[in-house]
């Protein structure tokens, strides 16, 4: 597999993470039947996908660059499903951590 379909599995990987902290949120500490079930089903999607990521991808890369863009997307579906708006230090992190994750991915060895 080559870098660029592994970048592609790797989005695929950060919107089911991202779905299942969705999921996670509405199933109310898993006492919701049909919301848990839906995030085990997309968490194990999600590591299924991160495994052929890290095939081509080395997995500190792999998982920072999961990581970050996870924690943003999570954050943007928190403003629009949730109704939980960031604040200025965590906008100023959330910059940070895109900046890192752009650093990983063009700056850094990913070979």
């Amino acid at each position: 597999m080559g870098n660029m379909t592994a970048y592609i599995i790797l989005i695929v990987a950060v919107a089911l993470g991202t779905a299942s902290n969705g999921f996670a949120k509405g199933s109310q500490g898993f006492t919701l039947w049909l919301p848990s079930f839906l995030t085990a089903i997309s968490i194990v999607g999600c590591m299924y996908t991160l495994s052929l990521v890290m095939k081509s991808i080395p997995v500190g890369v792999t998982y920072a660059s999961f990581a970050g863009l996870c924690i943003i997307a999570t954050t943007i579906v928190g403003v629009y499903k949730f109704n939980q708006f960031p604040d200025i230090f965590t906008i100023i992190g959330m910059g940070l951590i895109i900046a890192g994750v752009l650093m990983v991915n063009l700056l850094g060895n990913t070979s």
